[in-house]
């Protein structure tokens, strides 16, 4: 690839935003800088029309790439260029507007001498490490001396390491949800099982195709050298990890649910089983008071002693059906 131009950037107070005279920030191009020892990290957040025009003029990128960076539906996938190295990776993260976990894409540019990271949405874990290589001289020497190919094994790994957190959240909540069952707490917990469902049905959605991804990136020898493999092979196995967690919080939450049914069944069938006594033992003392009731001469009609015997009959029924119901403990 040859010698890349350097973008003249300027920084107002946190960006190098490139701009054209004294036009308005929102047409110009945001893009922050960090370089040091050859290394430039050109970092812009939710990239926009006017940062493709930007990435045009400075670097020769394929259209296809540029096509994958502002598609919303990209899969994770490691791309080999003659000239540099294309990746897109997807991260989860906890989205505090609508309470639940969403998919975040993180696009990189890597060549010889710079590494260019394009997130659609803010990742913390992205932020915290730029801005760290950025006001610390001491760490920025120490990751940009090592080549493209240790700063983005710097960035995938923090990036990947932020999703552990998340899973002990999720493992914590099943535990919560598992105690809140047994509490008497299982129709008001339905919504929370589902919600729980939920975080680890996205999570999966964002893990399944980032494994592949992740084996691509620990096989790719460009701009990585062979001293690195074991780095990305360790990213790779955390991402293992990951994975084996959400099965097994799938399967946790599945019994979760499924003990939470057998419970509500069990409550249920319990209703349903006193309804039914409680049917089955006054039905003989309405028949009773049915048959002294009708309109014909019975014995006992008009007399106080034929009542009497009415209703001690129906008292000794009544009686009789509950013990017996007890014996056979329906009661």
């Amino acid at each position: 690839m040859p010698s890349l131009p350097r973008p003249r950037l300027r920084r107002p107070a946190r960006a190098r935003d490139l701009s054209v005279g004294h036009e308005p920030e929102h047409d110009s191009s945001r893009v922050e800088e960090v370089d040091a020892h050859g290394l430039r990290w050109l970092h812009i957040e939710r990239p926009r029309q006017i940062d493709r025009a930007f990435l045009e003029e400075h670097f020769s990128f394929h259209d296809l790439d540029y096509e994958d960076v502002f598609s919303r539906n990209q899969r994770p996938k490691v791309d080999t260029y003659d000239d540099y190295l294309f990746v897109v990776l997807h991260f989860p993260v906890f989205d505090k507007t609508v309470g639940r976990l969403n998919a975040a894409e993180l696009d990189v540019f890597v060549g010889p001498d710079f590494l260019i990271t394009l997130p659609n949405s803010e990742l913390p874990p992205l932020e915290y490490l730029f801005e760290r290589v950025r006001s610390r001289d001491g760490l920025r020497d120490d990751i940009f001396s090592k080549g493209p190919g240790y700063l983005l094994y710097r960035i995938v790994d923090d990036l990947v390491d932020a999703s552990f957190p998340m899973l002990r959240k999720i493992g914590n909540k099943l535990e919560r949800l598992e105690d809140a069952i047994f509490e008497g707490d299982s129709e008001k917990i339905v919504r929370d099982i589902s919600d729980a469902k939920q975080e680890i049905i996205t999570f999966r959605k964002v893990v399944r195709p980032q494994r592949a991804a992740l084996a691509d990136l620990e096989r790719t020898k460009r701009y990585i050298p062979e001293d690195l493999e074991i780095y990305f092979d360790d990213i790779n196995d955390a991402g293992e990890r990951i994975w084996d967690m959400l099965e097994n919080f799938k399967e946790v939450i599945q019994g979760i649910e499924d003990s939470n049914e057998s419970v509500l069944q069990h409550r249920q069938n319990d209703i349903f089983r006193i309804l039914t006594a409680a049917s089955v033992i006054f039905l003989p003392l309405t028949l009773i008071a049915s048959i002294w009731g009708m309109n014909n001469h019975v014995p006992g009609e008009g007399s106080t002693e034929g009542f009497y015997v009415v209703i001690g009959v129906m008292l000794c029924v009544l009686v009789g059906m509950i013990v017996f119901f007890r014996k056979r403990h329906w009661l």
